[in-house]
């Protein structure tokens, strides 16, 4: 799938899923909330454009694609992602590393 037909929301997407909060070169995630099922950059742009509070995947829900590569499109899996050692396994594009740090904000 290609990024561009992907709608992600958020503050300043640029077309590989940057945001005016996160936009190294390697920021090129976008992570589907479970409370939404929409596509956003980062939990900061998720609290500016969301009405609701962020929910967690369930580790019992790994199995659902809700990681999206902003270079290539692809839709990982969470379990994928987390396993992936910040590269997209479809294209071998870098992930930021320090996204680890924020995984409690999206993964249970």
């Amino acid at each position: 799938m290609n990024v561009k037909s992907m709608n992600v929301v958020g503050v300043g997407v640029d077309s590989e899923t940057r945001c005016s909060h996160y936009h190294t070169e390697k920021d090129i995630i976008a992570i589907k909330f479970k409370c939404c099922e929409t596509y956003y950059p980062c939990y900061l742009c998720h609290e500016a454009c969301a009405d609701h509070p962020a929910e967690q995947w369930q580790v019992d829900e790994r199995h659902v694609k809700a990681i999206l590569c902003g270079h290539c499109g692809e839709e990982l899996t969470i379990e994928a992602y987390l396993n992936s050692g910040s590269r997209c396994p479809t294209c071998q594009s870098s992930f930021n590393p320090n996204c680890q740090l924020h995984y409690h904000l999206y993964f249970k």
